[in-house]
């Protein structure tokens, strides 16, 4: 048996984030090297492909005005060149689309991929892109307040309920969604962050994935999922249902790290219970370091 923080976990799961779109070839050259990069994550293995759903670059990642494209259209284009990966945001701000909007868009990608579509949401952060375009930005509790209802409309749209729904930020007169997805009951539904009050308490109650930090360290993450658990416990929920996802950056390279680095970073992982970790490195346009972990590292990883 395994003990309280070391689930037992059947395979590991790897993924790729890709958060960059400058090639430095040129805006024409985007699209084929795009291609390039899922086709060749596809082939190898990779379990998921994600992107950011931002409209400017982040901090840390970029100037803002590095390129940046609009992540349902990217993800519609990446169904198109992929046959087997997931596909989804990491994450979907609440605020950029209304909740009718987005549940119909992930349930077109859903649709369009033959059922590989995830639906990555979180309480949106990034002030200068909503006020940039835009978006509204109201406070950090009517956001929390939004992503609840657009979680509850989800779940309605997807029962296939098209009845009013009524709330505090958002009013449906008829939440129509047809076609339903091809995923049952639904696609599903991953939560972004680590917040310990409300996101992971929102996990626990909407939720079947989460996402956290990789570059928050091995003791903050085991303390993050017991959070969680406790949250499972409170609200009547099977915390083995929820698929705990991480997210970091690695780069795999002759002056950089190793195959057998990232293997153990991922072995780490599973101990504390684990399953799918995603990645995005700085070099995946050059494409070798996607068939290096196809070769190399997610073979090896497969039996955690």
């Amino acid at each position: 048996m395994c003990d309280k923080m070391k689930i037992c976990v059947k395979e590991m799961k790897i993924g790729l984030q890709i958060p960059y779109f400058n090639y430095q070839d040129g805006t024409e050259l985007i699209s084929p090297k795009l291609a390039d990069i899922v086709q060749t994550a596809d082939k190898n293995d990779f379990y998921s492909i994600w992107v950011m759903d931002h409209f400017f670059q982040i901090p840390h990642v970029g100037p803002a005005d590095d390129p940046m494209l609009e992540a349902y259209t990217t993800l519609g284009y990446i169904a198109a060149h992929t046959k087997k990966a997931k596909l989804g945001t990491m994450v979907t701000g609440v605020v950029y689309r209304q909740p009718g909007f987005l549940i119909k868009a992930v349930s077109t990608l859903d649709v369009l991929s033959l059922g590989r579509a995830y639906l990555g949401i979180g309480a949106a952060w990034y002030e200068r892109e909503a006020h940039g375009l835009g978006f509204p930005f109201p406070s950090v509790k009517e956001r929390f307040e939004m992503l609840e209802e657009t979680l509850q409309i989800a779940k309605k749209m997807w029962s296939d309920d098209p009845t009013p729904f009524k709330g505090k930020h958002f009013t449906l007169q008829e939440p129509l969604n047809r076609p339903q997805p091809l995923t049952k009951p639904h696609p599903p539904i991953l939560i972004g962050g680590m917040g310990e009050k409300k996101t992971l308490r929102i996990v626990a109650q909407y939720a079947d994935a989460c996402n956290l930090f990789l570059f928050a360290g091995t003791e903050v993450l085991k303390h993050k999922l017991a959070v969680l658990e406790n949250h499972c416990k409170t609200v009547g929920r099977n915390y083995d249902e929820i698929e705990k996802t991480t997210l970091g950056s690695v780069n795999l390279s002759k002056n950089g790290m190793s195959a057998s680095d990232i293997v153990k970073i991922c072995k780490n992982l599973s101990d504390i219970g684990i399953e799918h970790a995603i990645f995005n490195m700085r070099n995946a346009h050059e494409i070798t370091p996607l068939e290096r972990f196809g070769e190399e590292i997610i073979p090896a990883v497969a039996d955690f």
